[in-house]
């Protein structure tokens, strides 16, 4: 847990390989994710660098892979997933998984390419088939009217006018797509003139397509003509349009003939078709129960290949030379994963040394799946600078509480923390089914940051009384006498008033508020006042926090100076000028109450923010008038005291603003006077080396000037501006609350006055609160819950980090198998 409040102490050291151990210790290094390598040949491209022959083997037998697992889910075989992690194989294993995924790959190809060309002519056979059974009809329509010697309308537009008796006609007979059938048709009347006859009929059953697997109708014709000039013309058509033409027998006998040898030709592809289909069926599931073993196995090789292009050459040792970054604390278990790869091949060991270096390390917190999503949040603003505090730890309370504020409602809070709690509890079965919804993976992934919403806003629900815009009655009311059932039912506006002792026990209610004031017509005014100072307050202490964490970061990095000439300033100005408000908010509340002595009733309660601006302003309060007991001052001596606070906040401005960049140019002075009188200035043989040297420190005091100012101008600024950024609390809490409030009364109130009763009025209820729960859990809880969760990561990433966290670090990303095989499976999910 201590990294987590400050990133790892990170080490760079140099790694000396052998060339026989430099696969088995990346493949040990890659086990335990625990260093990252830097890239020694950054100009080298990755075509010309060592391994790049071993990397595109991998590419390879991973295409072989692709092509396995799309055939494998084309079948709708399942992948087994045994949650083996097998290890890296050896070099030496490369060639027997390449020899088995080439075996596999060309037999399954050799299948299918037997399995399309035994379906392509089982097509062709079933299409003859239909053709013989569909043009039986149109050939004994023929031969019907050629006994009988007349012209039938299958003839007499073929026939010349002075033609005598029955004419030998041609004819082609084919197949083609049931929806080109209007255009074939248009295009034959308009190509022939007229001179052919078209019949057609269209087959019950779907056509199975042997090259695309997809389910097509198809319609049979038959057309008559006369004459090879006419033939010609067709069957040029027919091509044009993809039809499919089969010899057909115009001889009956023959044509029986012929559906005989057709029926028994498809009787026989049908076995050979289903041995095919049950010999590919079990190659595929052969191919399943391994094929993630294989998949991950040479993601791994290719990981190491890919890791060993970035190691340099030692021609004289024979060896590979690399650098990385580890965490001090996982020194040991490094040194044991080398003796580990080294022990596998037999060789050397290999050397690791720590380097010094003037290089930013890189940040790495440990996190676990609680943690991790509260890491990521303060991530996406920027990583941690090397060694700096780090504001996870502290997100986990602060950000579901300050969401809670504006969230606050028991039945909106129970919903969300029932939404978290069973992603919590279903996390097993949940993390093992990949998808590729980004929503989802969002929603999961941040499941104990919506859990801890959750429950937070249960507990500012209770603390503000609302459930569904509705209050809960735990403890009674501390109002009683004419406030009864009676009074609430008959007085639509009712109006409250704490200093009515007659009315009021003028004791505060045991927890949260009095569910009175949710009855009553001034209630928004209450609510308004109460939740504005709670924010004020808890925005206050929320900063306050952000500049007591800037010290610890001073001290470890031994900058004495910025405590004295920042830290110390910037607490005592937010003190002097806001802390001060807080106080002024508690004493109202303490002092002024209802039913005391008139000078400390709520209405000589002096404004708050009046005093706070008469106090900036410097301006006085005017005496009371005769016979006013109210006095303008809270307290005796609040004027000189405002006075005091407010000089020395005007003094931490310039404290702030001159004191380091004054402090600097001393220590500069004093470093130059050192350097002349050893004898410095003697390096340089004219005189304008010293002129240059002076320049530069001008420059340099120049920026640290401009830097300071700066600096100040965001602080004093951002101080005001901060303060009043977390109102942004108390207005999403009203808005919560009035959204809440409008969706009962406009929809489920209805509901329950007019649903009536019997059957009608149950179903007209059911009706309305699925629509008013659809509408909560999309509005309510969807929306404004999202609205909330950015304003709240504002209020930490602007308001809290800005005093404390530079977030000018980058992240350390270790080579890990883990995170590799995680990154690879996702890919394939996508795709």
């Amino acid at each position: 847990m201590g990294s987590l409040f400050r990133s790892e102490e990170m080490a760079l050291c140099q790694l000396f390989l052998q060339s026989e151990s430099a696969y088995t210790c990346v493949s040990e290094l890659g086990e335990l994710g625990l260093v990252q390598f830097r890239d020694l040949n950054p100009d080298v491209n990755a075509f010309q660098r060592k391994f790049v022959n071993e990397v595109r083997r991998c590419d390879e037998m991973e295409r072989k892979l692709r092509y396995l697992e799309r055939e494998i889910r084309k079948d709708g075989i399942p992948v087994l997933d045994t949650g083996e992690n097998p290890e890296a194989p050896m070099p030496r294993e490369m060639i027997d998984l390449e020899v088995k995924f080439e075996k596999l790959e060309n037999e399954l190809k050799e299948v299918n390419s037997n399995a399309e060309a035994l379906k392509r002519n089982y097509l062709e056979l079933t299409e003859l088939k239909h053709i013989l059974k569909k043009t039986q009809v149109f050939f004994d329509e023929r031969e019907g009217s050629l006994e009988s010697g007349g012209q039938t309308s299958l003839t007499q537009n073929l026939l010349p006018e002075d033609s005598k008796g029955p004419i030998q006609l041609g004819f082609v007979a084919g197949v083609i797509l049931r929806e080109r059938i209007p255009a074939f048709e248009r295009m034959l009347w308009r190509a022939c003139r007229g001179n052919v006859f078209l019949r057609q009929a269209e087959m019950d059953d779907p056509l199975e397509d042997p090259a695309t697997g997809e389910q097509v109708y198809k319609s049979v014709f038959i057309i008559f003509f006369q004459g090879d000039q006419l033939k010609m013309r067709v069957k040029k058509i027919c091509e044009g349009f993809r039809a499919t033409m089969y010899p057909c027998p115009e001889a009956p006998a023959d044509r029986r003939e012929m559906a005989m040898g057709v029926k028994t030709r498809l009787d026989d592809l049908n076995t050979v078709l289903s041995q095919t289909q049950d010999h590919r069926h079990r190659v595929l599931v052969s191919a399943a129960r391994n094929i993630r073993a294989w998949m991950m196995k040479v993601w791994k090789i290719k990981s190491i290949y890919h890791t060993l292009n970035m190691f340099n050459l030692d021609v004289i040792q024979n060896g590979l030379i690399a650098e990385c970054w580890i965490p001090v604390a996982n020194w040991e278990d490094v040194q044991l994963a080398l003796r580990r790869g080294t022990e596998k091949s037999g060789s050397l060991p290999a050397i690791l040394n720590r380097l010094s270096t003037l290089e930013a390390p890189p940040t790495f917190h440990r996190t676990n799946k609680f943690t991790k999503a509260f890491q990521a949040l303060i991530d996406s603003y920027g990583v941690a600078t090397y060694r700096e505090i780090n504001p996870a730890p502290f997100t986990i309370i602060t950000f579901p509480f300050l969401f809670a504020i504006m969230f606050g409602d028991l039945g909106h809070g129970i919903i969300m923390a029932l939404f978290g709690g069973w992603m919590v509890w279903r996390e097993k079965p949940l993390s093992a089914k990949k998808t590729d919804n980004e929503i989802w993976n969002i929603f999961f992934g941040g499941r104990y940051i919506i859990l801890l919403m959750g429950l937070f806003s249960m507990y500012t629900g209770l603390i503000y009384n609302d459930v569904f815009s509705k209050s809960i009655n735990l403890f009674g009311s501390s109002w009683h006498g004419a406030y009864n059932e009676t009074t609430i039912q008959q007085n639509k506006e009712l109006t409250l008033d704490p200093a009515d002792v007659k009315q009021y026990d003028q004791y505060p209610y045991p927890f949260g508020l009095d569910p009175m004031w949710q009855l009553s017509n001034n209630k928004i005014n209450f609510y308004n006042s109460y939740k504005m100072k709670i924010s004020i307050i808890f925005g206050i202490v929320h900063m306050l926090f952000g500049i007591i964490l800037s010290v610890w970061n001073h001290k470890f990095f031994n900058k004495a100076m910025n405590i004295y000439c920042e830290f110390i300033p910037q607490i005592v100005f937010l003190t002097c000028l806001f802390v001060y408000l807080v106080l002024l908010v508690f004493h109202k509340w303490v002092w002024y109450g209802a039913g005391g002595d008139v000078s400390t009733s709520p209405s000589c309660a002096p404004s708050i923010l009046i005093t706070f601006i008469n106090m900036v302003l410097v301006k006085g309060y005017q005496a009371p008038k005769e016979g006013d007991d109210c006095s303008p001052y809270m307290f005796a001596g609040q004027f000189g005291i405002q006075r005091f606070l407010l000089v020395l906040a005007i003094i931490c401005v310039p404290w702030m603003l001159c004191a380091k960049p004054f402090i600097l140019h001393r220590m500069n002075k004093k470093r130059q006077l050192v350097m002349q009188a050893n004898g410095v200035e003697g390096v340089v043989e004219d005189g304008g080396g010293e002129a240059v040297a002076v320049t530069e420190e001008q420059h340099d005091m120049g920026e640290v000037m401009i830097h300071q100012g700066i600096h100040t101008i965001e602080y004093v600024l951002g101080s005001v501006s901060h303060t009043a950024s977390y109102l942004r609390l108390w207005a999403l809490s009203l808005a919560h609350a009035q959204l809440s409030e409008v969706l009962w009364g406009m929809v489920l109130r209805i509901g329950l006055t007019t649903g009536g009763e019997g059957v009608g009025g149950g179903i007209l209820m059911f009706v309305i609160f699925a629509f008013w729960a659809t509408l909560t859990v999309a509005i309510l809880v969807l929306m404004e819950g999202l609205s909330a969760f950015l304003h709240t990561l504002r209020l930490h990433w602007v308001e809290f980090q800005s005093k404390f966290y530079g977030g000018t670090g980058y992240p350390f990303v270790p080579f890990a198998f883990e995170t590799i095989l995680d990154q690879a499976e996702n890919t394939v999910v996508e795709q």
